[in-house]
């Protein structure tokens, strides 16, 4: 054995054991990259003359990080050296701003006054100090039941990873779906309550670093598709309304995003686009089935709610209104009943008071009408209750008088003036 300035060079020697006493400690025990590091040593035994450290696996001058002579407080670098090394005289190893690259195995080997040598191992792990991650997503806009969820989270560091959901940690059963390293989360079939923000979480014993939120939205419906009034569900109902009052229905359903609607009456489209349809003055000619159609422009899934609207027979009130309002003499003229009875049996037109000689016609039960004693051969009698007049002359024009008699046997009468407008000389 020889010792130099320039270290020490084992010619032949003694090994006593192989780190059967000397113990090696980092201090701190989990040092973040940048802290010093002692490696602190143990159960050194003897007069001892040198110390030679190794940061590898074995005892080979490749990983040589210096040596040093206790006698004189010499110390000589060696290949595996940083520049940030130093061994105090009881064998320890400063490490000053440590980094990841300083992790590994460390070997301590002395050299005694009787040439023998014995050696030490250690462990230093150093830990990064972690920059904040990043999920990427396949897409953050899917199709319930349809689409799988893929979510990525990117960071250079070989850290820990936790997943959270809305700020909070993932419960186990969605955590079944991520890969072996718990960087990759996979959902199949994504479902509407996965939808909301989602994010990563690297970690270490000395840092810990969480991305920002990707937010995920999860297309479904329509589904429910029902019509409204006055907040109630009234779909597969007969709404019944009074005559000349309004009514508007409203469409709901569950969808994401919120459905394109189309109203449909009796199978024809309207043109209404909007999630509610008004009727403003409800007649006879607006009764019947209203069905409101919801479209999801993202799932492309539809559905539909159908109501029927009626009038209701105890409150209509009967009208005759003439059409045109005021006709010119060799015109015709439609003395159009609003709200006549549903229940009707038949009905008689009169020419002034109710009276047989003053009788235009009547509709028998069957729908055909018969002319009466004061009929001229230009009136004519519609189901609806309804007379027209043809070819005015100024001696149409006074009070005409419609009697209606239901199958309950209920009788009404109700007039009307008619105004024939002379043509002018």
């Amino acid at each position: 054995m020889a010792l130099t300035r320039c270290g020490w060079l084992l010619l032949s020697a003694t090994f006593l054991s192989a780190g059967a006493e000397i113990s090696i400690t980092p201090q701190p025990a989990k040092p973040a990259e940048g802290d010093n590091v002692t490696l602190a040593v143990q159960g050194l035994a003897g007069e001892l003359l040198a110390y030679n450290w190794y940061a590898g696996p074995t005892l080979s001058l490749t990983y040589l990080v210096v040596s040093y002579i206790v006698s004189t407080g010499d110390e000589t670098p060696g290949p595996a050296h940083s520049g940030r090394e130093a061994v105090r005289p009881d064998g320890s190893l400063d490490i000053w701003g440590v980094v990841p690259g300083h992790s590994g195995t460390y070997i301590l080997q002395t050299l005694n006054r009787q040439f023998q040598t014995e050696v030490g191992y250690g462990h230093l792990q150093v830990y990064e100090i972690l920059t904040q991650p990043v999920v990427m997503a396949n897409d953050t806009a899917l199709v319930e039941r349809r689409d799988t969820l893929r979510l990525t989270c990117s960071s250079p560091s070989p850290a820990e990873v936790r997943w959270f959901f809305n700020g909070n940690a993932l419960p186990i059963a969605v955590r079944l779906g991520l890969s072996p390293d718990g960087r990759v989360l996979t959902r199949h079939g994504i479902r509407r309550e996965e939808a909301g923000a989602y994010q990563c979480e690297v970690w270490n014993p000395v840092s810990v670093s969480r991305s920002e939120p990707v937010n995920l939205t999860v297309y479904f419906g329509p589904e429910r598709v029902a019509i409204l009034q006055d907040s109630t569900t009234r779909t597969g109902c007969t709404i019944k309304v009074d005559f000349n009052t309004s009514l508007t229905l409203w469409c709901a359903s569950r969808s994401c995003p919120e459905p394109e609607y189309m109203w449909a009456f009796n199978g024809r489209a309207l043109k209404n686009g909007q999630d509610h349809l008004n009727i403003s003055s409800m007649t006879a000619a607006q009764e019947g089935t209203y069905t409101c159609i919801a479209k999801n422009p993202k799932t492309l899934l539809s559905g539909s709610a159908s109501v029927v609207v009626k009038l209701s027979a105890a409150a209509v009130a009967m009208t005759i209104v003439p059409v045109p309002a005021r006709p010119m003499e060799g015109q015709d003229v439609t003395l159009t009943v609003l709200g006549y009875p549903k229940d009707l049996l038949v009905y008689a037109w009169y020419r002034g008071p109710a009276s047989e000689p003053n009788r235009l016609l009547s509709q028998l039960p069957s729908g055909t009408w018969i002319a009466g004693p004061a009929h001229t051969g230009r009136e004519a009698g519609f189901p609806n209750c309804s007379l027209l007049v043809q070819k005015l002359n100024v001696t149409d024009a006074g009070r005409y008088t419609l009697k209606t008699v239901t199958l309950q046997g209920k009788t009404e009468t109700l007039e009307v003036e008619l105004q024939v407008a002379p043509l002018e000389q």
